[in-house]
């Protein structure tokens, strides 16, 4: 179970880095269809998110970084990618900015958060996001499991929005998590 976490944070992270890696200059201002968020803010905030991932499931602090960059990104992947390496991971209980819960959640949480900004950054760039329709399927079926577990009060993503029942996992997931999937695909 672990190597198949590991391989499919590693497929993530990767094509989040190719993403990022292709934002040009002009788009760093561009709108997200996270809301409020250009792709300078939402690049910061997947940067910052994945260095406190690393450190959450046990990564060095001093090998990360804030850098907003794709190479930022790398980086803190990297941290990532050995943190979930480790032997136990899976069970050992982890802060998140959700609370406190076992390393498999925290990477679930991570990999939902990579392909639903990696969609977030695709969109605003014009870009297509090529994560694996298993790993969205896997994610959507997380998400819909444990989203009504989420207080109220600490809930980070807007209301569901309607979505056709055959669309792609990856629009279904995004969907659940508050994006208007038909603004952007008409």
């Amino acid at each position: 179970m672990q190597q198949k976490t590991e391989a499919q944070l590693a497929d993530a992270a990767g094509e989040m880095g190719r993403l990022l890696a292709g934002i040009r200059p002009e788009q760093w201002s561009a709108p997200t269809p996270c809301s409020g968020w250009d792709v300078q803010a939402l690049v910061e905030h997947v940067v910052q998110g994945s260095a406190r991932f690393a450190v959450a499931l046990g990564g060095d602090p001093q090998a990360t970084t804030t850098e907003p960059t794709a190479a930022g990104f790398e980086r803190n992947a990297a941290v990532l990618l050995a943190a979930a390496g480790q032997p136990g991971v899976l069970d050992r209980i982890v802060d998140v900015p959700f609370g406190r819960v076992p390393g498999a959640v925290a990477l679930h949480l991570q990999l939902t958060e990579l392909l639903v900004h990696g969609w977030d950054v695709a969109v605003a760039t014009g870009e297509r996001p090529r994560f694996s329709d298993k790993l969205a399927a896997q994610e959507l079926e997380f998400t819909l499991r444990t989203l009504p577990a989420v207080p109220p009060d600490r809930n980070p993503f807007a209301p569901s929005q309607p979505v056709a029942d055959n669309a792609p996992a990856l629009n279904r997931l995004v969907a659940t998590l508050g994006r208007s999937v038909d603004a952007v695909t008409g």
